[in-house]
């Protein structure tokens, strides 16, 4: 099953986020299907990006958002 999902990027202490979509077997950080958005917690204003075409083209094949990711895109 394909999920949607955060890979952690970045260094110790300034992590950022891509928003991918992976096998739900892989690891956090293995690889991925395709990139869709990033995330970057550290800064305030304009943190999230996320390409809402390729969002909706990959939950309407079926793949599942992560909690994480459902909390982050549910304003946009």
């Amino acid at each position: 099953m394909t999920t949607i999902r955060l890979t952690r990027m970045g260094r110790k202490k300034m992590p950022f986020y891509r928003i991918v979509v992976t096998d739900s077997r892989k690891r956090r950080d293995g690889g991925w299907i395709e990139a869709i958005g990033h995330y970057n917690p550290m800064i305030k204003e304009n943190n999230l990006t996320v390409d809402m075409e390729r969002l909706n083209y990959w939950t309407s094949v079926g793949a599942q958002m992560s909690d994480r990711v459902k909390k982050i895109t549910a304003g946009k």
